[in-house]
């Protein structure tokens, strides 16, 4: 099975399942860094929004949308509102979300499907990577940078 049958099975499963990630998610992020809860206008809006566009990125990745990359270098960009977001919390985030996600789907996690959601994590990191980079190079000199 490629990646996309076996996320796809793996989103209906979740589904099936009931189970929203997002409180648990939202729960060991803000545990690991507790001061970005300030940065948080609604909990409750953002986490609904980031935990559906981090699972849609890495799906999207896994099927070759085009509009991945587009979606990427906005989000990269207006989360400079937030201050400088160090690359750990991305990273963190993108994690925290495949293991939670791993667990509301049960048992229909599996090795290759956890590999799969890995391999696609890992592709959407290094897409933030470049994006920071490419920000980081078209901004005017001595414009705020992307941490």
């Amino acid at each position: 099975m490629n990646d996309v049958a076996l996320m796809e099975a793996s989103l209906i499963a979740a589904v099936d399942a009931g189970i929203e990630i997002r409180h648990s998610l939202f729960d060991r992020f803000f545990a690991a860094y507790p001061d970005r809860r300030a940065s948080f206008i609604s909990v409750d809006a953002a986490s609904r929004r980031m935990t559906d566009e981090t699972l849609q990125m890495m799906f999207g990745l896994a099927s070759g949308e085009s509009w991945v990359w587009p979606l990427v270098t906005e989000l990269v960009f207006t989360h400079r509102n937030y201050g400088a977001l160090p690359i750990a919390e991305y990273d963190a985030f993108i994690d925290m979300t495949v293991e939670e996600f791993g667990k509301a789907v049960g048992a229909a996690w599996s090795a290759p499907v956890a590999a799969a959601w890995r391999r696609n994590a890992d592709a959407l990191k290094a897409l933030i990577r470049k994006a920071r980079t490419e920000w980081a190079s078209a901004m005017p000199a001595g414009a705020p940078q992307i941490a």
